[in-house]
């Protein structure tokens, strides 16, 4: 009998003191409300359980809200104005912050406090970055103040001289259509020194500059007289010389061609940028130290595959394996009904495991949709919440098109994925924190929190044998070798050490994807937080190891590990760590969890 098997008997028998602790008002920061998943929930265990929510749950939601209140009033990217009035903001949070009695706080509050002074310095330290990224663009967008000015003084609520503003747009116009020819001209009048990655940033600089003006024109076109007579031929000028120029550098620098798919350029934020992202999501290792933590997941998990492709036939060649289970995918048109009984049967066994509440609401609502052709060239299988997105191949698709769709969502590829989108992965997990310490979600929205818990339960199925056949074995420890690559691939490109294209043979010459899947998945990678494809297994060996520490030693049931999890929403696995043991805690409380040092078992 697994460990799982012998505390789901006790977790049994412990739920129900646990569940009656929450009808009489004592909510201890792991159990839910009485009746929490009851169309009609026990009001008193509500009202009990609001009663020992965090201290400062006001203050993270004004945190959140004022911060996205003054990026939509500074709306210009890489503007002073905007970057000075938020450090003012961050400061000023900081200061306070440091005047709160921390002693007199509820441990929910002190969670909070460590939480919010953390976001508070990572966004000073964003905020630095951003500084010095739009410092990189002033040699290709000269006129960029002139744009910001025009809209920073609209929202400053000062009037408009139409003359003025026309003779700038003229030569706004001008300059843009001079850097466009200069760039089309030959080889020898580009920039020596100009990076992809930076040409990139200011293409993209540029069209929201374009929109920047777009909104500032709209405000006064029509309604001002004086304003629109002299706009008329100016703006259109303008805006068009913009687009103009902004594809002059995607064509000649960034290498976008028309008619081509477009070339893979991300920002990879280096050592630096890694350094405060793991100090925010409160991981005391270096990149490197994870790179290693991956490739130990990574071996490992070459053997199983190994294994399972013996038991199959295919003696020590498991891509031979893989290869076979690509090619077991439905006909067109089939595909969400196999993922309907799939989702079914991971509902059914996890629910038999009595390892965790399942809200019988959060079993009803959620429903799939089918992602279009353009979004699965960033994202080619699915994705979860509740409403899932559905990958397979469309009529629109070329023939290649389609064969790497089908064979990249094979339903054994599927079958550990549908409940790490649904029940209880992600879709359990916002309907929890849609209900449950909400407010950590803005502060929050963690990957290691988010897709760690799903990965987690990846681990924990396999654990409980819940594959049907060898081919569904295929597909959980093909996600699993992902994820270990994740780490890998991610990691080496966020510290210049990999190219898009190093990253994309990667995936194919060890994980085994199609390369139009691999492509799509760089992609998405170049596109994400720095640390969000690390994330995945590293959050899962994060709560495996909290599992351990907490579970496997006898301190905490599964259920109120489980359900305690997900009711303290999202955020750091170390602060969910001193959330689950009332763990004593300062106001300088610096990571300090070396979750990995045994992670293999």
């Amino acid at each position: 009998m697994t460990h799982w098997k012998l505390l789901r008997l006790i977790g049994a028998v412990l739920a129900v003191s646990a569940l009656s602790s929450t009808v009489h008002g004592q909510q201890d920061g792991v159990s839910l409300p009485a009746g929490w998943s009851d169309d009609a929930p026990a009001i008193p265990s509500l009202v009990a359980f609001s009663r020992s929510e965090s201290d400062l749950r006001t203050a993270v939601t004004r945190y959140v809200e004022d911060a996205a209140s003054i990026k939509r009033r500074y709306p210009v990217l890489y503007s002073p104005v905007r970057a000075e009035r938020l450090r003012k903001f961050h400061e000023a949070w900081r200061e306070q912050l440091g005047n709160v009695d921390f002693d007199g706080l509820n441990h929910e509050g002190r969670i909070d406090y460590i939480l919010l002074r953390n976001r508070i310095d990572y966004d000073l330290e964003g905020l630095e970055l951003s500084v010095k990224n739009g410092a990189e663009l002033s040699s290709f967008i000269p006129f960029s103040d002139q744009i910001r000015l025009l809209e920073e003084s609209r929202l400053d609520k000062k009037r408009v001289d139409a003359r003025n503003a026309a003779t700038a747009l003229a030569e706004i116009a001008k300059q843009s259509r001079e850097l466009a020819g200069t760039l089309a001209a030959d080889d020898s009048a580009k920039p020596r020194d100009v990076s992809r990655v930076v040409a990139a940033r200011a293409s993209e600089q540029l069209l929201h500059l374009r929109e920047t003006l777009v909104n500032w024109h709209t405000f006064y076109d029509g309604y001002d007289p004086v304003f629109t007579w002299w706009m008329e031929k100016p703006f259109a000028n303008a805006e068009a010389a913009i687009s103009g120029y902004a594809a002059a550098l995607d064509r000649h620098i960034v290498g976008v061609r028309p008619g081509e798919t477009p070339p893979i350029v991300g920002d990879p934020v280096l050592a630096e940028g890694l350094r405060a992202d793991l100090d925010v999501e409160m991981i005391p290792y270096s990149a490197q130290e994870l790179i290693r933590i991956g490739e130990r997941e990574f071996s490992w998990i070459e053997e199983q595959l190994v294994s399972v492709a013996r038991d199959m036939g295919f003696g020590d060649d498991w891509k031979e394996a893989l290869e076979y289970t690509k090619n077991l995918a439905p006909a067109p048109g089939e595909i969400p009904w196999v993922l309907y009984d799939i989702a079914e049967y991971s509902e059914n066994f996890i629910e038999e495991l009595a390892v965790i509440d399942l809200p019988p609401l959060s079993r009803e609502i959620w429903r799939f949709t089918m992602q279009t052709p353009e979004r699965q060239l960033i994202n080619p299988f699915f994705s979860g919440g509740e409403v899932t997105h559905l990958s397979y191949p469309t009529n629109s698709m070329e023939h290649e098109q389609k064969m790497m769709s089908m064979r990249g969502n094979t339903p054994h590829f599927n079958f550990p994925t549908v409940q790490h989108e649904l029940v209880p992965g992600h879709y359990l997990q916002s309907f929890m924190y849609d209900r449950f310490n909400s407010h950590r979600a803005g502060l929050n929205r963690t990957p290691f929190w988010m897709e760690g818990w799903a990965l987690y339960w990846e681990f924990t199925l396999w654990d409980e044998d819940f594959a049907r056949n060898d081919p569904d074995k295929i597909g959980m420890l093909f996600w699993r070798l992902h994820r270990a690559a994740r780490i890998i691939f991610s990691l080496n490109y966020q510290l210049g050490n990999w190219t898009p294209e190093q990253c994309i043979d990667f995936l194919v010459d060890r994980v085994g994807h199609e390369r139009a899947n691999a492509e799509a998945e760089m992609r998405r990678s170049a596109r994400d937080a720095p640390l969000y494809q690390a994330a995945y297994m590293l959050g899962a060996l994060q709560i495996r190891a909290l599992h351990r520490e907490l579970v496997q030693s006898g301190e905490m049931t599964e259920r109120d590990f489980h359900n305690g999890f997900l009711i303290g929403g999202p955020m750091p696995i170390e602060m969910v760590r001193a959330r689950l043991t009332k763990q004593a805690l300062t106001p300088e409380y610096e990571s300090n969890w070396h979750f990995a040092e045994d992670s293999r078992n």
